[in-house]
């Protein structure tokens, strides 16, 4: 095996399944083992004081650093062109240890309003307790209300790529402007693009993070998250504070920012915030996160193609008051995404049935091959309503402004035959206008 990680070395499918591997020397295991151990032993006295002290990389315990791990993380961040990233139990765990790494009591988040309603709700909820409040902005493409919004004790900005439910695409290199300008971190939710679709570190990202349950996996059998460092940022230079990167971990010791330079946040986090919070992977989720991880470029080709054609279908339909996809040309969005991301616009949508709820209703329940369940970016195509589920604590005022109105249905688009799911469609949409 022996095979490098450089980014620029080998092609995107090949990275997808050789990058990060590390030669097996006690069988010569052809495929990465599931190292199921909480600890490791130390050499001696002094390895074990350089590993606590951070002068030394290497295992010390499963809840910051594992060898199975290892390999999925150093496949992610080749995938997606950081200098490192760190796998946690989930998406929301991911989030949560990046940005209360980031900020604490008293100081603030800018977000774009339609994101993951899940991440919503983590911000206003568990983040607030906490003293973290967050801003949003309801147009990501008006300057004027990013620099409005943008605070003394901003500390980071969140976006995603593309939004979940709505499919209205961020420009990422527009926010990067801002956020630079200002000497804040980007931080971008890549889940539903993936880098097979868009890197945002090549479009001016510091920090990408994925709900890698979804697509990178791809099977729907194992949770998961992650965090890449871009290794830009400046986190000595900005005027804005981040003591636990760039204060001394320990008295006498250098920090993270001189110790690790352009992996510094990658550090502080795994030794830090991630440690402490205890947001470990099960060695088994991050095997199966890497079995996912070999074919996701073989997936997202068909959930893109099916998408596409699905989108299409649904705009001509009679039952079918409109469609959210930046991939049609009517799409307010579909400049960005063919500037940013290649003219595609994800697997992940909503349309609009006629009908309200009652058509929205009627359509689900006669759903038959296409699943009714939460989450996306599984292998099967799954659809959800927004307005009593995901969004269902939200306010009816705030569901008006998001666009989650009562005939709104999400659609996470699998990898199936377009043909049989249009047919399950049709049936369904038939009954919704019975």
């Amino acid at each position: 095996m022996g095979v490098s990680t450089n980014p620029d070395e080998f092609g995107f499918d090949t990275r997808q399944v050789h990058a990060g591997e590390a030669e097996e020397r006690n069988h010569r295991a052809r495929i990465t083992p599931i190292y199921l151990t909480a600890a490791y032993l130390f050499d001696d006295f002094a390895e074990a004081e350089a590993r606590f002290t951070g002068a030394e990389e290497g295992q010390l315990y499963s809840r910051n650093l594992n060898p199975t791990h290892q390999v999925a993380e150093r496949r992610i961040a080749s995938l997606e062109g950081g200098t490192g990233a760190i796998v946690v139990g989930s998406g929301q765990a991911a989030i949560s240890a990046l940005l209360l790494g980031l900020a604490g009591s008293g100081e603030r988040l800018l977000s774009t309003a339609s994101i993951y309603s899940g991440t919503r709700i983590l911000f206003d909820r568990t983040f607030a307790r906490l003293g973290v409040a967050t801003d949003y902005v309801r147009d990501p493409s008006d300057q004027a209300e990013w620099e409005r919004l943008i605070q003394p004790s901003t500390k980071a900005i969140f976006v995603e790529t593309i939004p979940n439910p709505k499919n209205d695409l961020v420009d990422v290199a527009f926010v990067s402007e801002v956020a630079r300008a200002h000497g804040i971190p980007l931080i971008v939710d890549n889940t539903v693009a993936t880098p097979y679709v868009i890197r945002p570190f090549e479009h001016g990202a510091d920090v990408v993070v994925h709900s890698s349950t979804k697509f990178l996996t791809g099977h729907g059998a194992a949770l998961s998250g992650v965090i890449v460092d871009g290794g830009s940022f400046d986190w000595q230079g900005t005027t804005r504070r981040y003591p636990g990167i760039t204060d001394p971990v320990v008295p006498g010791k250098p920090s993270y920012a001189e110790a690790y330079g352009p992996r510094a946040l990658e550090a502080y986090l795994r030794f830090g915030i991630v440690n402490d919070l205890g947001a470990a992977l099960s060695p088994v989720n991050s095997f199966l996160l890497q079995q996912g991880i070999e074919t996701l470029s073989l997936r997202m080709r068909q959930h893109l193609a099916n998408a596409d054609v699905i989108a299409r279908w649904l705009a001509e339909h009679r039952a079918v008051e409109s469609v959210d996809y930046a991939g049609l040309e009517s799409s307010p969005y579909h400049r960005i995404a063919l500037e940013r991301f290649g003219g595609h616009a994800g697997s992940v949508f909503a349309f609009t049935v006629r009908g309200g709820r009652a058509g929205a209703e009627r359509f689900f329940d006669a759903l038959q091959l296409i699943s009714r369940m939460t989450n996306i970016g599984d292998v099967r195509s799954m659809a959800l309503h927004p307005a009593t589920t995901t969004h269902v604590s939200f306010s009816a005022e705030e569901r008006e402004r998001l666009g989650i109105t009562d005939g709104l249905i999400r659609l996470s688009v699998g990898i199936e035959t377009a043909d049989d799911l249009i047919a399950d469609l049709d049936r369904a949409l038939a009954a919704a206008v019975e």
